[in-house]
């Protein structure tokens, strides 16, 4: 098994090798944002990348989103693009070693790249980050990979059980407006903290 170290992903960036990024915000996210009224939710996107969600956040008026990774290369291609992003809300860290508080958690191609190891870590993290009602959306994959990760795969059985003890699973299944290349291959997820 390959590390996934901050190194591995920073080189990833470096290297501009990230057939992950859609290269903007994916219409499933998308159209989850154009429902919120409160744009003064705290919102959290880790393992974000180059900050699509986040961009389009912003640009839409949302005033207390952070975008969290460990790659500080990732956080660079942002800030140029959005240079008048808070700067205080980029944080270039481990996301287990996050300590706050927040409404909101997107979740778009971070679960899929951490190490199944982690899986239920992740869940006990983003519950412990949440405020009381707060909630995960996003994408999960909806599939299993031949060759080991990242990204990983994953079945619905398995997301249950991982999520379930700290969340009521509101929804999860095939997301029904994704992209061309991920149709049908991804479920769309609303968790809320129990």
């Amino acid at each position: 098994m390959m590390n996934l170290d901050k190194d591995y992903w920073n080189n990833r960036y470096l290297d501009q090798n990230i057939p992950w990024d859609a290269g903007s915000i994916t219409r499933p996210i998308k159209e989850f944002i154009d429902g919120i009224d409160n744009k003064k939710l705290r919102i959290l996107i880790p393992g974000a990348g180059t900050g699509h969600e986040a961009t389009y956040l912003y640009q839409q008026g949302f005033t207390d989103v952070y975008i969290c990774d460990w790659a500080p290369e990732a956080l660079g291609i942002f800030s140029e693009r959005v240079p008048s992003f808070p700067k205080s809300h980029l944080l270039c860290q481990d996301f287990f070693t996050l300590d706050r508080r927040f409404d909101l958690i997107i979740e778009q191609t971070f679960f899929c790249a951490i190490p199944r190891s982690l899986r239920t870590a992740y869940a006990e993290k983003t519950a412990a980050l949440l405020h009381e009602e707060g909630r995960i959306i996003g994408l999960l994959f909806a599939q299993e990979f031949d060759k080991d990760g990242p990204p990983f795969g994953g079945t619905k059985k398995e997301y249950i059980e991982t999520f379930s003890s700290h969340f009521n699973i509101q929804t999860l299944e095939i997301c029904r407006n994704s992209i061309k290349p991920r149709a049908e291959k991804e479920f769309f997820i609303q968790l809320l903290k129990k």
